[in-house]
């Protein structure tokens, strides 16, 4: 039997919406190993929110920016929303996004920052705001052939969602790119996507899911002849829910994302994006 304690269960219940005995028997069959669980949850059929990926995180804020060719992004974390969504926290996080912009990502701690260090800047913050307090994810783009934009979602006072996006191909004045380029990162916000296209997704992601796929169907009493022509086409809704070239439009999910930037013409195409979201990795 394996051994996990009460907090694996929660993890678990919360990361795939099964019910806590199912939960229990899931990390009880894979020797408290939480991936593991997860997909033998999936096998039974009994894992009822798959998309909910990512482990509770601390709480925190975000915040984006995008000046001309660069875009950032800046995660600062805290373990409490009363301390995330204070002015103090918020503007200390607007200013390290303009120092990522200014002065790049590359060692960021030991940046030169109001007199200090921003490393020992954020550790001055934690001492006053009585909280840990932390440098989360940091993103930045910069381009000098293409559009980059930008998106921040608020939620409780501070930023909780940031995207950020880059298309090359297109004509940073184009008022139709500038357009898309804003859809495109409104989508991202909404749809979570984890990869850019297919040839995003790693090979060894792919078996995995073709693993737990096929077990799925067959454990559905799905015919043995059937069942590999039946995983490959739920391998494609698969790309469809996490690739961002094949996900549908919100705004017109009979169009992919793929075609709207296409759309623009020429060489236009999704170079690449971030999401960024407090509570998750």
């Amino acid at each position: 039997m394996g051994e996990y304690t009460a907090k694996d269960v929660a993890a678990l219940r919360k990361e795939t919406g099964a019910g806590m005995m199912d939960c229990k028997k899931a990390l009880e069959e894979t020797s408290g190993g939480l991936e593991d669980a997860k997909d033998w949850l999936r096998k039974k059929g009994l894992a009822g929110a798959t998309k909910r990926a990512g482990r509770s995180a601390d709480q925190g804020a975000i915040d984006v920016s995008v000046n001309g060719g660069v875009a950032a992004l800046v995660e600062l974390t805290a373990e409490t929303d009363f301390v995330a969504k204070s002015e103090d926290f918020r503007g200390l996080v607007a200013r390290l996004v303009a120092q990522v912009s200014a002065n790049g990502d590359a060692g960021l701690a030991e940046q030169p920052f109001e007199g200090t260090t921003v490393g020992e800047y954020v550790t001055q913050a934690a001492a006053r705001l009585g909280e840990n307090v932390g440098i989360g994810r940091v993103v930045r783009y910069e381009t000098t052939d293409g559009l980059v934009d930008s998106y921040k979602h608020i939620q409780n006072e501070r930023g909780v969602i940031g995207v950020l996006v880059e298309l090359s191909g297109v004509d940073a004045s184009n008022a139709a790119a500038i357009e898309v380029a804003h859809d495109v990162v409104l989508h991202i916000a909404s749809a979570a996507p984890r990869y850019t296209t297919r040839s995003d997704v790693p090979a060894d992601a792919i078996e995995r899911e073709r693993a737990v796929l096929t077990e799925l169907t067959r454990n559905e009493g799905k015919p043995e002849a059937s069942i590999e022509k039946i995983v490959e086409a739920r391998l494609n809704s698969f790309y469809k829910d996490y690739v961002l070239e094949e996900q549908g439009f919100v705004k017109d999910p009979k169009v992919t994302v793929g075609s709207l930037v296409s759309g623009l013409g020429g060489a236009a195409a999704i170079k690449r994006f971030a999401r960024v979201k407090i509570g998750e990795e």
